[in-house]
């Protein structure tokens, strides 16, 4: 996910994706736990992903 693409976005959608993105990011790390994991890097990347959202919420809250 581009950070651009994120700045196009409102508050309230950047806070639902936010949400979306902790719950798979829970099942992800269930999935690791239990060794059902498909991809381990997606891990990697969807805390990247939470933490461009926050960025970008924080730059909108801001101005």
């Amino acid at each position: 996910m581009k950070a651009a693409e994120l700045r196009e976005s409102t508050i309230e959608e950047l806070a639902r994706k936010e949400q979306d993105m902790r719950r798979e990011l829970f099942n992800l790390r269930f999935q690791k736990a239990t060794g059902e994991i498909e991809n381990p890097m997606r891990l990697r990347a969807i805390k990247k992903d939470i933490a461009r959202v926050l960025t970008v919420a924080g730059e909108k809250k801001k101005k």
